[in-house]
């Protein structure tokens, strides 16, 4: 078997605030967690806004911490280089008027002895796919209110 280097899988989370909202500090909390825990490694945090007109931006974290994301300060430098202008304006295509958003790309770290006792058995991942934690508290929901008629 080649000695690459194992990886876990990468993905990405846009998460969508209003633009009045504020106080990120729990989710950034959660998030340093994650990171201090081992369980993820982020490669990349971009703050987009999305103003009524529709016209998009980035904000520059030390600029304007009005945004009410000012706790995502602290990753301000993690840039990575996988993002670019395709994949954010993709991103901010997804986005409401009138909100800002957190583009995060992350690995899960967690995953890595999983993959490379595999990798050691010969195994290979052939497909691999998320389901959006929306999707699964709406279907779990649908279920729970199904046993209680």
């Amino acid at each position: 078997m080649a000695t690459t280097e194992v990886h876990g899988p990468i993905d990405f989370l846009l998460i969508e605030f209003p633009v009045a909202k504020t106080g990120s500090g729990a989710t950034v909390a959660a998030l340093m967690d994650l990171i201090n825990r081992k369980v993820v490694w982020v490669y990349d945090l971009m703050i987009i806004r999305k103003d009524a007109d529709g016209s998009t931006a980035g904000v520059e974290m030390t600029e304007d911490v009005s945004e009410g994301l000012e706790g995502f300060a602290s990753l301000a430098s993690v840039r990575s280089g996988l993002l670019g202008d395709d994949e954010i304006a993709e991103a901010a295509s997804a986005m409401e008027p009138g909100t800002v958003a957190a583009l995060i790309v992350y690995e899960n770290l967690w995953a890595i002895p999983f993959i490379t006792a595999a990798r050691e058995a010969g195994g290979d991942v052939i497909a691999s796919a998320r389901i959006p934690a929306d999707d699964v508290m709406a279907a779990l929901d649908a279920l729970e209110s199904d046993s209680t008629v």
